[in-house]
């Protein structure tokens, strides 16, 4: 399973290289931008599983980061956890209106971000707290690295299984070959883009070893969805 991913925007250095330093010792993976504009840039590259945001930013700010990413349908489901001093009621619910899923006063607890990062990242990779996932007659529980399909047992190389986890943590959403490859594989590891549809080709077949229809959607031009 990859690593869940956050994105670190703030421009205090002292306060992102903190953040930075925690939420990887607890194994997530991060990214950091200094103000607003390099933090939109960083979300076209690599989409993030969580944003941290500070809402007081230098060229864009973070109530306008928010603000765009929440008005595309590419990044609108992304979390984002805005982090400010102001303390106002008025100001926090500007901030949750702007479209941002959690706000946090400055100054916090490390700790405490820490679990609010967590709690976002349960509603959008529910896999890396070890929950069941389900699509229709499939189950896949990344605990014990079991699938079933209708009670029977699929057996699953280790990259097809972290494929599937990744359809069945989104169903419906169109994956390109490129978002698999940095998901599936990790971006410092390079692998042929033909290696995915040889991948998606086994998983196919082990899922519909016992019958069923293929739950694989190949999507010209853009990739691949389950369902």
């Amino acid at each position: 399973m990859s690593q869940p991913h956050v994105l670190i925007v703030e421009d205090e250095p002292a306060q992102r290289e903190v953040l930075s330093y925690n939420l990887e010792a607890e194994g997530f993976r991060t990214t950091k931008a200094e103000d607003g504009e390099q933090g939109l840039m960083l979300v076209e590259e690599d989409a993030p599983d969580v944003i941290v945001l500070d809402w007081m930013l230098p060229n864009v700010s973070g109530i306008e980061v928010c603000r765009q990413l929440k008005t595309r349908s590419d990044t609108r489901s992304i979390p984002i956890i805005m982090l400010s001093a102001r303390s106002e009621e008025v100001d926090k619910v500007r901030g949750l209106e702007t479209g941002a899923d959690d706000y946090v006063v400055k100054p916090y607890a490390v700790a405490e971000l820490l679990a609010r990062v967590r709690t976002q990242l349960r509603r959008v990779r529910p896999s890396t707290v070890g929950q069941v996932l389900t699509f229709e007659d499939i189950q896949l529980d990344s605990e014990t690295h079991r699938v079933t399909r209708d009670t029977a047992e699929i057996k699953l190389g280790p990259t097809e299984f972290r494929l599937l986890t990744t359809f069945m943590e989104k169903p419906g959403r169109v994956w390109s070959r490129e978002h698999l490859l940095d998901r599936v594989w990790g971006r410092d590891i390079y692998v042929d883009t033909r290696t995915v549809d040889v991948h998606i080709g086994r998983l196919r077949k082990a899922l519909t070893q016992h019958g069923g229809t293929d739950p694989v959607r190949t999507v010209r031009g853009a990739g691949y969805a389950l369902g």
